[in-house]
This record gives structure tokens, sequence and C-alpha cells, in this order.
């Protein structure tokens, strides 16, 4: 390894000092943001809320300080069948009450790896990535289909928010705690007292986990009724349900209609292949995360024809890169940062997929978008940042950063073509737990 030569930084220093353009800079990076001084105001065009297809959706939500944003996408996603059913304005399913068991089935979920693991050294690269991980707010769709389908749905006010369901650092650090002293702890019990005292410990945790959940977030409707005000502000209440014959009678079977489709272009995942990823999951038992990975105009196309539909759709991106949250845009082109400093963030996707450049980390609904002789041009999204941002809550993403950091839609079955279909049937490839196809949305 070469080290730094300080002879080296007195001429780089020197080349500094030539030219003016450095001064300007960092007189004014003194009081302003990085990002403020390389916005790109030549590129500001066709940031209008103007679509030619643009679905009348509800108000938007706010996942407040929880990394909740897959729930929020799915459950705003669910709401519109609802309330279109309804007639309602306006409506909220209850995001908690998915979290509540979400967080519950992932740490039961932790722990039967972690036991499944047991003949392994604490330092093995698959543990250490299980216990690094725990347990957090984030998840994919189909860790969302897992908890409806076993635990179904109830409205908002049926099990509200709570302080700690809208600020879960202090619960996952304690949670997270517990596991990785669990995982400590197994092992030597394994050795001494066996299998049994492993799972009993298991147990014995996973209750005093269910207690704290209950405690923060509240207790679990087991019934409820629905009441609501239809659009001619009419009164209705239904008595009796349960959060699962609430799920049967408004959304029936109709999650399980929608798959995950992927643009992964990395050489180790052949498009029209499903993929699922090893460890990945929240309910032991459900249907495993899968993926069918297509290319960026295919996975545009089946976007469309849902959009066109008048169905929005649920989808991942990451949003770590090129966003001006004030104007509400994703766009490759707002900034430039290569003109002064020489760097950028452009990167072939599969690249930065490999070498951990980028990966989904963000889930939100795609409800419009511009179309100019049959081609996109901007995409309308609905966030769950809350209505004080962007435009009422709505942001604006472009097609050529659609390209670049949209990893994941979510589309109706009937869509695809029969080549789609038939790789659906087949045995998906298993990824490894690291693999970025397993990052999670939050």
């Amino acid at each position: 390894m070469k080290s730094i030569e300080l002879k080296e930084l007195e001429k780089n220093l020197a080349e500094y000092h030539k030219d003016d353009k450095h001064k300007v800079l960092r007189h004014a990076l003194v009081k302003n943001s990085l990002f403020d001084v390389v916005t790109n105001q030549d590129e500001i065009k066709d940031y209008d809320f103007n679509f030619s297809i643009n679905i009348k959706t509800l108000l938007v939500t706010n996942q407040k300080q929880s990394g909740r944003c897959w729930i929020f996408a799915a459950t705003n996603f669910l709401r519109e069948i609802i309330a279109k059913n309804c007639e309602m304005s306006n409506f909220e399913l209850s995001q908690s009450y998915i979290a509540f068991y979400d967080r519950l089935e992932k740490v039961n979920y932790t722990l039967e790896a972690i036991i499944e693991l047991l003949d392994k050294d604490y330092d093995d690269r698959t543990l250490s990535f299980i216990v690094s991980n725990g347990i957090g707010d984030g998840g994919q769709w189909d860790m969302f289909v897992a908890v409806v389908n076993k635990y179904g749905l109830c409205p908002k006010n049926a099990f509200p928010e709570t302080a700690t369901s809208s600020g879960t650092r202090d619960t996952n650090s304690l949670i997270n705690f517990n596991i990785r002293k669990f995982a400590a702890e197994a092992k030597s019990l394994y050795e001494k007292e066996g299998i049994k005292a492993v799972r009993e410990a298991k147990e014995a945790l996973l209750k005093k986990v269910y207690f704290l959940l209950v405690d923060a977030y509240g207790v679990p409707p087991e019934q409820f009724a629905f009441e609501y005000t239809d659009k001619d502000d009419k009164y209705h209440r239904e008595e009796g349900f349960t959060p699962l014959s609430f799920k049967e009678k408004y959304i029936g079977d109709t999650l399980n209609e929608y798959v995950s489709i992927i643009n992964a272009p990395t050489k180790d995942k052949p498009f029209n292949k499903t993929y699922t990823v090893q460890y990945l999951g929240n309910v032991v038992g459900a249907k495993e995360v899968t993926h069918l990975n297509v290319e960026m105009d295919r996975l545009k196309e089946l976007v469309l024809s849902q959009l066109k539909d008048n169905t929005i759709v649920w989808f991942g991106s990451d949003v770590s890169f090129l966003g001006d949250r004030a104007l509400g845009i994703w766009d490759d082109h707002r900034f430039d940062p290569y003109t002064p400093f020489g760097l950028d963030y452009k990167m072939d996707k599969g690249d930065s997929l490999d070498y951990r450049a980028s990966q989904m980390n963000h889930a939100m609904c795609i409800t419009g978008v511009n179309l100019v002789n049959e081609k996109p041009t901007k995409w309308k999204i609905e966030n769950s940042w809350g209505s004080d941002v962007a435009k009422n809550g709505y942001y604006i993403m472009s097609d050529s950063w659609f390209d670049q950091f949209v990893y994941q839609a979510v589309v109706n079955v009937k869509y695809l073509n029969e080549k789609e279909k038939a790789a659906l049937k087949e045995k998906p490839t298993i990824l490894k737990p690291w693999d970025p196809m397993g990052s999670l949305a939050d």
C-alpha cells in the first residue's frame, strides 16, 4: 500500500491556489450546502404537475420517524380499492397494525435463523450478517403480503399511531440488543443443555418482545366496527369485523394477484428469471420473497399498463441521490457536481449494484405519468413524508432518474406475457443473504 506523500500534497495545494474557481467555491460553501451550490438551473424544465395519465388519489400519509415506507406505500395502494368501493373521499388503513405483527414475526424469523446456524462460528459471514442486521422497520412487498394474509387489516382508527410506532429507534435498539444477546448465549446453552433449552430461551424472549410491542403499540384489535362517511356525507357503520374478516370482505385475494418485478442488470441475474434471497423474510412458512428480473423498458411497459387501467403502482427505488425535497423532484440532471469538482453520480447500473454504490431503500407509489409520443418523460409519485413537503406530499421523478435508480415495481400478473408467467412457476435462484436485491425499503 502506498501512503500519501507530503510533497504531493504541497504540489496539490499550490495548484489549487492557482485556480480562482476554488476560492469562489470555498466562499460559497461557507453558508450554503454543496447541493445548493451545484444546483443546475439550466435543467429546470418540465417540473410542473401536469401529466397525461394522472390517477386521482387520496391525501398523502406520513411515516414520521420510522422506516415503514413499504407499509405506507402498500396500504396506500390498498386503501384506494376500499375508498373506491365505499365512495370515500379520504381513508387510511392502520400502518401500525401491520408494523406490529411485522416486527414480531421478524424477531421470530431472526431467532429461528440464529438457531439454524448454531453450528457456525460467531464470525461466520451468514451468521454475522443476520446478527448485524437484526430487525428493523424496512421490508419488501412479499413481506407485506405475508403479514396481511396471516393477520388481516384494519382501519387506522381501530389501531391508531402511538409515539413509539411513529418513532421506532428506541424499541429497535432494545430488541436488537437482546437478539444479539440471545445469539451469544444460544451456542453455549446448546452445548450444555441441548436444543430444547435453546428453544425455551427463544420462546421466552419472543414473549417478552410481544409484551414490549403491546406496551408500545397498544393491544391489537380482535373486533371492531368500520365506520365512515362517504362522498355524499352519508354515515355508515358495520359491526363485528375481525382484521381477517375485514381483509376478506374489502380486499379478498387481491394481494396474491400481484408480483414483484425488478431491474437488476448484473451478470449473475439473467433477465426473465426469478430470484429469491436467502434469509429474507418475516413470516416463517409464508411464500418466499420472489422477484422476476426484467429489462428496464419492459418494467416501464408493465408499469404503464397498470397506470393506464387507473391503478397505482407500488415501487422501490434509491432516493439517496439527486433529489430536491423542497421542489419535490428526483432528477439526475438537477445537480451538477462534475463541473466544479470533477466528481459525479454517474455509474453503470449493474456496477452500482455489484459495488454497493446503490440499492433499493425506499418504497412509494406511482400515481401518474406524462407521455409524449407514448414515451414517458416524467412520473408522478405519492410519497409518505407528509403533506408539508413537495407538492402537498407528491413528487416528480424524471424518466432518466427512473432508469438509474428504480429497482422494483409490483404489477398485476395479468399484464405479464406467457414467457414471464412461465418464469414465475420455476424454482427461483437463491441469492446470498447480502445480495443487493435483498435490501429493505424503509
